[in-house]
């Protein structure tokens, strides 16, 4: 069959094909799931799911912060008058379970067989304003948790429909800010914080990060492509092809049921930079073909024939670099890995079969500079050549030396995170956030398991005992600042059946006593603070509470410390605890992230090994291709280390990505030379050659790679901003040990045996 009816065919194939991708991309949905970064799998989640089933979970909530106004206390009447309507409001709204407030929160009495609730704040009562004051200074529970300790500000607990979407949640927001501005209060005077605020902001900065990232990575890769090749279709083909590429990856993506998140938003701009890789080596490889006075058609075979070897092979270690993210326990970073590792041999098959139908119905272009003016790049390329080689060992020393350096600094590297570490520290969200860890108990929720032994209930005094003593040591060495257990009720109880007196809330001295409250327990079972602490038959607990988040690093050190008084302090005999909750399993994230990380670059550095021994069955030249790849590597890790960079779920795909990426340019030098050495025995000139065939597309590339990984520092996700900055700086890295080192070290190390050349094979271009 003709080529041109090939190309015909193939284009009408291909263009179906990206209809029906492009139908998926329609359907295709933006989403912020907080619970997609549990670690997948883990037995510890598996339990926090079954207790999240029972008690509900600990973070489908919302903080609403309101200040008084400057010089005010937020026991004005008009300020409480503003709060009671509010709080009125928010609870009649949908998927609102309850509101806890400083206007509803109530002293509960007991008389005769009825239970009186004694609201602690009598707006309308101005006279009883300060004994009003003295009584919430005075009873526990109030003061950090629903009013601030300086009388400044007060919090309304919205608790919510469990796992509520964007949508309703965007909704329920939305009324929300709407009724404060109708009641008076300016935007600067309240503060969100919780799930739902995080959801919402992000999912929003995602959708507009993505438009904006991908119209820079545009413009900025079609300049670059344009000062490369100076031809119109040298432009238009490569976006072509890696935006077909992009809507097949997501095409993909959609009917997989998966969502564009904090990762995933990620693929296409990867995808443009990375995918651009293969269509310049092809058009470079053509373009030199062409300027040789080769004939269109000959052209594109020789270029085929030639780059589609090494651009295969590049293709399977770009796409291996993301598949091994699919090491990761965490959902997002495992679907990022699969669908971009997909989509990176995806575009390998447009690059061999849209680029070529393209190029083969276009028309033979008029190369801008023909070649009896000879080529500008070989000159610049042939003198970087001749002095990387006469400073070799300049450049190996200088490399050595950075290189410890590198290692050295990278040994400062930390493991820690924190449950908004993706915002800036100057974010308005982030800022909220701050606002509770500040004024009130804190945004950090704990929980803790509390199951009786055998024979015993939640409610018998040796129980209870035990969980007081635990409330006591969270409160004063692991740093809760509120904390509700089965202790919170029974106290309650107490005091309610003795008048609301602030001295009868405590422990009951009897088992007696107990008796008696454990029996009147049911007069207060519909309250929903009560039905979240104790099951109802008795046989579980719950102990709760929030502080300012501190970390994970911080996190853990305080987790190690209350297992250990868990352990030592308290009676397994009587009652056996289990860690748990959203915040520990995030926590738990971190002790897998450098497992994942290793795992990952070792499976990426077999595969390179296995590739580069099937091409030269030398274990010399494996170390020639390992180096200046790994070499990168280790001075990006040093970096962080100086700039007191984390490692966290964000920048642990970083270094397997750079690896997997900047080893591209290295299987297609590596591939050329072998192609060259059967045509030039002697290994110096074929490794020139090789040098000045390939050096274009390595030096073009290299830059696309760079630009397009340099838009995302303008990122309002710090992990996205470090993904940018990290793997740009490897690419910046990598190119130089490219042009530098690998030269360098393919002539002293690998041993080259000439074998019989049959009939000579012009090779020559990139």
């Amino acid at each position: 069959m003709p080529l041109r009816k090939v190309s015909y065919l193939t284009l009408l194939t291909l263009s179906l094909l990206t209809v029906l991708a492009g139908f998926f991309v329609a359907r295709l949905r933006f989403n912020y799931n907080f619970n997609d970064f549990y670690p997948a799998g883990d037995p510890d989640l598996a339990y926090y799911e079954q207790y999240s089933a029972r008690f509900g979970n600990d973070n489908d909530y919302v903080l609403l912060g309101l200040e008084a106004a400057p010089g005010r206390t937020v026991f004005e009447p008009r300020f409480l008058t503003r709060v009671d309507s509010l709080t009125r409001f928010i609870q009649q709204r949908r998927h609102v379970l309850h509101v806890s407030s400083p206007t509803n929160a109530t002293n509960p009495v007991v008389e005769g067989f009825g239970v009186f609730n004694l609201p602690y704040l009598h707006p309308q009562e101005p006279a009883r304003r300060a004994a009003d004051s003295a009584l919430v200074y005075r009873t526990p529970g109030l003061v950090g948790n629903l009013i601030a300790q300086d009388a400044r500000a007060v919090t309304i607990l919205l608790q919510t429909s469990p796992n509520l979407s964007k949508p309703p949640g965007d909704s329920l927001l939305a009324a929300v800010r709407t009724e404060l501005a109708r009641q008076g209060f300016a935007p600067e005077t309240y503060h969100l914080a919780g799930k739902l605020v995080a959801q919402s902001v992000f999912v929003d900065r995602l959708q507009r990060e993505l438009v904006v990232f991908m119209s820079l990575s545009v413009v900025l890769v079609t300049v670059l492509l344009w000062f490369t090749f100076r031809t119109w279709w040298g432009v238009v083909l490569p976006l072509v092809v890696v935006l077909g590429a992009i809507l097949w990856g997501l095409g993909l993506m959609s009917a997989c049921g998966v969502s564009i998140d904090l990762m995933t938003a990620l693929l296409p701009i990867m995808l443009f930079v990375v995918g651009m890789s293969d269509t310049i080596h092809i058009i470079t490889r053509y373009n030199t073909e062409l300027g040789y006075g080769t004939g269109k058609k000959e052209a594109l075979l020789i270029t085929l024939k030639e780059s589609g070897f090494g651009s295969g092979l590049s293709a399977l270690t770009t796409s291996i670099g993301f598949f091994t993210l699919m090491t990761s326990t965490i959902r997002p970073i495992y679907n990022f890995g699969l669908f971009t590792g997909i989509a990176v041999l995806l575009t390998f098959v447009l690059s061999f079969t849209l680029l070529p139908a393209m190029l083969m119905l276009l028309g033979k272009p008029q190369l801008r500079i023909p070649r009896a003016e000879g080529h500008s790049w070989d000159g610049v390329l042939g003198r970087l050549f001749r002095t990387v080689l006469a400073r070799r060992r300049l450049v190996v020393g200088l490399s050595a030396l950075i290189l410890v350096g590198s290692v050295a600094s990278a040994s400062r590297i930390r493991i820690n995170s924190a449950l908004l570490d993706d915002l800036s520290q100057n974010d308005p969200v982030k800022l909220d956030f701050g606002f509770f860890e500040r004024k009130f108990a804190g945004v950090r929720p704990f929980e803790l398991d509390l199951q009786p032994a055998p024979g015993r209930t939640i409610y018998d005094l040796a129980v209870l005992r035990q969980t007081e003593k635990i409330e006591g040591y969270l409160q004063k060495s692991y740093g809760l600042n509120f904390v509700a257990s089965p202790v919170t009720l029974i106290k309650s109880v107490r005091k309610a059946l003795n008048g609301g007196l602030l001295t009868e809330y405590r422990l009951p001295d009897s088992e007696a006593e107990l008796a008696q409250l454990v029996r009147r327990v049911k007069l207060f079972r519909n309250k929903p603070e009560f039905r979240a602490l104790v099951r109802p038959d008795a046989s579980e607990g719950r102990l709760t509470g929030r502080m300012p988040d501190v970390g994970s690093v911080r996190a853990g050190a305080l987790n190690a410390d209350l297992r250990r008084f868990l352990r030592q302090q308290v009676d397994s005999t009587v009652v056996q605890t289990r860690l748990t909750g959203s915040a520990n399993l995030i926590d738990k994230n971190n002790s897998t992230l450098t497992i994942n990380m290793i795992t990952g670059m070792s499976i990426d550095v077999v595969m390179v090994t296995l590739i580069v021994l099937f091409l030269f069955r030398s274990l010399r030249m494996t170390v020639v291709v390992l180096i200046p790849n790994l070499v990168p590597i280790l001075i990006v890790a040093g970096v962080m280390g100086l700039a007191g960079v984390s490692m966290k779920v964000s920048t642990s795909i970083i270094f397997t990505i750079a690896f997997g990426i900047a080893v591209d340019d290295t299987i297609h030098f590596i591939s050329k030379l072998k192609l060259v050495l059967l045509q030039e025995p002697n290994l110096f000139r074929a490794v020139r050659k090789t040098y000045l065939m390939a050096g274009k597309a390595v030096i073009v590339t290299s830059l696309i790679l760079v630009g397009g990984f340099s838009t995302l520092i303008f990122s309002s996700f710090d992990g996205t901003f470090y993904v940018g900055l990290l793997i740009g700086l490897t690419l910046l890295f990598g190119v130089v040990a490219e042009l530098t080192l690998l030269p360098i070290l393919i002539l002293y190390f690998y041993k080259h045996k000439p074998k019989e050349i049959r009939q000579p094979v012009p090779v020559l271009g990139g």
